[in-house]
């Protein structure tokens, strides 16, 4: 990790290191009205990024520090999510490797700090083809045709059948079902199909960022990417959504959590049946008289469940409607 870091020659003088830079990125996700949303800074559709700097005392605290200055906003739950470091994805001069490595953080809505240098915005916004609870989204009836002609102009037969049969299971065609833990093999499908503005100095889409999204800075929109996958699939064996909601809640806004941050809607007899199954929650003895009928009992997350299911999970999968 040699980013501006000084180095020293066998002959005693010394020069600056450019070879390497090490970003932090944080992927910061919260659900508000319904919206499944991320933290963004500046103009340009970034995520609060920063490089790892010696003075930091170790990545996450660097990765805190970076969002709090950028963003006013302290981080709660982190997790690490993946390290990227692909020579042409970032745009980098060819003597440097970026390497970023970035994390998932998750807020609840009553936490969304407000400041002029930040944005939250929905994740929909940058993949339009992801949200499913209103039906099949608009994007996909543009873009599975445009993949099927991407895979038709494969150089043989072998190399057609391969990329056609890639797509038909990451877009849900050709008689497969949709998967929406497969959030990143969809972008990285349309980044390698020139479908997305990220992808370089081959030739871009004409589509409209409806259908497309709206691009992100360097890498940042697969980093994005990355962390909807992630969380799409810890919800179902791990409570993080918890870590969403807020100290109490119904059972009804529980479900809308989970069918934002999966895009798609359940079926809620047997959600409410999974919950009570699996004793995430508990009865606080109040009602909610926002629900716009009848009071709504409230409820609040069983933290015992951490110790007692440490070892086997605790499962919350997402059942079709």
């Amino acid at each position: 990790m040699h980013d501006q870091a000084t180095r020293t020659k066998n002959d005693g003088t010394a020069q600056k290191g450019r070879d390497i830079n090490v970003d932090l990125i944080a992927v910061v996700a919260a659900v508000a009205d319904r919206e499944p949303c991320v933290l963004t800074v500046g103009l340009r559709n970034a995520l609060p990024s920063g490089p790892f700097e010696l003075s930091h005392r170790s990545l996450q605290s660097g990765l805190r520090d970076w969002v709090e200055q950028q963003t006013s906003h302290p981080l709660g739950y982190i997790e690490q999510l993946y390290t990227f470091a692909d020579r042409d994805r970032t745009g980098a001069e060819r003597e440097q490797r970026n390497i970023s490595i970035s994390y998932l953080a998750l807020t609840r809505q009553e936490a969304m700090a407000v400041s002029r240098k930040s944005h939250w915005k929905s994740w929909y916004d940058y993949f339009p083809w992801e949200d499913h609870r209103s039906g099949t989204p608009e994007a996909l009836n543009v873009l599975r045709p445009r993949l099927i002609a991407w895979a038709k102009g494969a150089s043989d037969a072998a190399a057609r059948r391969e990329r056609r049969q890639r797509a038909a299971i990451a877009f849900a065609f050709d008689d497969r079902p949709w998967n929406e833990d497969l959030t990143l093999q969809r972008y990285e499908l349309l980044y390698e199909a020139a479908l997305v503005e990220e992808a370089g100095d081959r030739p871009k889409t004409t589509l409209p960022a409806a259908l497309s999204g709206k691009a992100m800075v360097a890498d940042h929109r697969r980093i994005l990417a990355t962390g909807i996958a992630r969380l799409r699939s810890k919800i179902k064996y791990r409570p993080v959504v918890f870590e969403l909601m807020p100290p109490t809640f119904t059972l009804l806004q529980l479900q809308r959590t989970v069918e934002a941050l999966a895009g798609r809607l359940i079926n809620k007899p047997n959600f409410r049946r999974l919950v009570e199954q699996q004793e995430l929650v508990e009865e606080t003895g109040a009602t909610s008289l926002d629900t716009g009928g009848r009071p709504a009992k409230l409820y609040r997350f069983r933290h015992a469940v951490l110790d007692e299911r440490a070892v086997v999970g605790t499962k919350l999968p997402l059942t079709r409607s």
